[in-house]
């Protein structure tokens, strides 16, 4: 197998693991909604997606490592889903 199979492969078992917490618990999703929304709207500085995914961490069974540097592709697109909703809601208003 290919190393962008075996990548892919990963990937979509970590995104499979965290739709299976989020079914198991739908808590979850508006929890880190509702972090992000709070993250994003304060004037901070700083590495907010940290904050987010600490946050996140720190209140939910969803556990992202607190080092950018450690986070997977499933974490990343996680991350960047929950601004962008975030984003798209305050377009709204």
């Amino acid at each position: 197998m290919a190393s962008s199979e075996i990548q892919k492969t990963r990937v979509i078992n970590e995104l499979r693991g965290f739709i299976k917490k989020l079914l198991q618990d739908p808590k979850i999703l508006e929890q880190s909604l509702d972090i992000t929304r709070r993250q994003l709207g304060e004037s901070g500085q700083g590495d907010v997606m940290a904050r987010i995914a600490n946050e996140i961490s720190d209140t939910t069974s969803v556990h992202i490592p607190e080092d950018p540097e450690e986070h997977s592709e499933a974490d990343r697109l996680f991350l960047e889903l929950l601004k962008e909703v975030v984003r798209e809601e305050q377009a709204l208003y």
